[in-house]
């Protein structure tokens, strides 16, 4: 993993263009950031621009490694388009959920890749479940399944809590976004993962079972 492919080079680079362009022009920012009033105004095209801001340098920088080191395992295993197809389908769904859980909050705002990078994110654990992740805090490696379903109940909970400044709700979307949609461009999953499917899917079930009972 690592490689990269132009398709990340690109998404890579509007990332920093139009996030370093929000840093410095606040109205460009306010203008193109989530904000549940303005997208129920029929600013829609907010649902994809605030993907490509962030907030400061490091939220840019976490995002944009991240999806360096998922991005490449997509593209080999599925296509450059179906990669794209994912990243933006997960950003357009993670903010989705977040329009849906916010839906009476009309200031609530939020900006960031988080979504479709965790799309990304997921759709790896599915294509290749077996692999192994590395982090610095933790010296063993973690099946990437059990960092799946764990940051999935991090994020739930992210969001019951209101854990810091930050758009748990999107997360969840996102991967949610990155299910589905790898799912339908490789069918064969069903054949040859179909425990990790299932397995993957309960924090999602989970999460609409507690909104309903108004948990979340």
């Amino acid at each position: 993993m690592g490689n990269l492919d132009l398709v990340t080079i690109i998404i890579i680079a509007a990332n920093v263009i139009i996030t370093y362009k929000g840093f410095g022009d606040y109205s460009f920012f306010e203008k193109y950031k989530f904000n549940v009033g303005a997208v129920k105004r029929g600013e829609q095209i907010r649902l994809i621009s605030s993907g490509f801001l962030h907030a400061d340098t490091q939220h840019l920088l976490f995002n944009m490694l991240s999806l360096y080191f998922f991005a490449d395992l997509v593209i080999r295993l599925l296509s450059p388009v179906q990669f794209l197809l994912i990243y933006f389908g997960s950003l357009l769904l993670g903010n989705l959920l977040s329009l849906y859980f916010h839906k009476n909050e009309y200031h609530y705002s939020a900006v960031g890749a988080s979504g479709a990078v965790t799309g990304i994110i997921y759709a790896a654990i599915l294509l290749q479940p077996g692999m192994s992740l590395m982090f610095f805090f933790i010296p063993v490696p973690i099946p990437a399944y059990v960092f799946g379903i764990g940051y999935l109940l991090y994020s739930m909970y992210g969001m019951k809590k209101r854990v810091g400044n930050i758009g748990h709700d999107a997360h969840f979307g996102g991967a949610i976004g990155g299910y589905i949609i790898t799912l339908f461009l490789a069918p064969w999953l069903f054949e040859t993962s179909l425990p990790m499917i299932g397995l993957l899917a309960i924090p999602i079930v989970l999460l609409f079972v507690l909104k309903k009972m108004g948990k979340i």
